[in-house]
């Protein structure tokens, strides 16, 4: 029942795109469209269906969909073609626990080498992260939440681990998991917000890391005690994960 529309999401979403795309433009359009969690997970991805959206061959949208499958974002099974990749709440714990430990060691060099622009740039984007809460806007807090931890963390200037860290997080975005915490949880998240924003400033490394900690615990409760209903994770099928 829901193969169509979900389909039709993904096809509408590359409507206008220029016909005889680039194979990087294809892997870019797709990723981004995976990304933003307007094609939920499990979505079938129609290869000649995107490939005419593109006026391109099968062969570069393969090619693209392969490197996905490299990046956690897209699901091959004989027999079942491409699906966006749905994960199972073992595996978003897991993604969850190497996210932290990533996010932890930048931030701990970030703090040291951070300049006074650096928080200019935190106290900015904490600012459209507090218009997101006030407007109880779901998938607006989702995106400027990323975009504040990112402005703590950039100033470690890792670039591997920033990768790497990127990488980790691309893997859950799709599911989009902060638009479907409730106002008030978002509220008790901003809360830490407002805290490593402070730390940050301060120069405070253990308060910085101590209060993401609790931040990252505290988000992964939420999301632990999501109603099954939500549709948010794959039951899994008794094999890896």
């Amino acid at each position: 029942m829901s193969g169509p529309r979900r389909r039709s999401i993904l096809i509408s979403r590359l409507a206008g795109r220029p016909l005889g795309s680039p194979h990087a433009a294809i892997l870019d359009e797709l990723r981004g469209i995976i990304l933003d969690g307007e094609v939920p997970p499990g979505s079938a991805i129609p290869v000649d269906a995107v490939a005419a959206a593109f006026g391109v061959s099968r062969i570069p949208v393969r090619e693209a969909l392969m490197t996905l499958i490299g990046e956690g974002l897209v699901d091959h099974r004989p027999n079942g073609g491409y699906r966006v990749a749905t994960m199972t709440a073992a595996e978003f714990t897991e993604i969850y626990l190497v996210r932290e430990a990533l996010e932890t060691a930048a931030l701990r060099s970030a703090v040291e080498l951070a300049t006074e622009d650096d928080d200019r740039l935190a106290r900015a984007v904490h600012g459209a992260l507090d218009a997101a809460v006030v407007a109880y806007d779901g998938r607006l807090y989702h995106r400027e939440s990323r975009r504040f931890h990112l402005a703590l963390l950039r100033p470690c200037r890792m670039r591997r681990l920033l990768h790497m860290l990127d990488a980790a997080w691309n893997m859950t975005e799709p599911l989009q998991p902060m638009t479907h915490l409730d106002s008030a949880d978002r509220v008790l998240l901003h809360a830490d917000h407002a805290g490593m924003l402070a730390a940050f400033c301060a120069r405070d490394a253990e308060a910085l890391t101590g209060v993401f900690a609790e931040h990252h615990h505290r988000l992964q409760a939420a999301i632990g005690a999501l109603p099954h209903d939500t549709g948010l994770f794959s039951p899994g099928d008794g094999g890896e994960g």
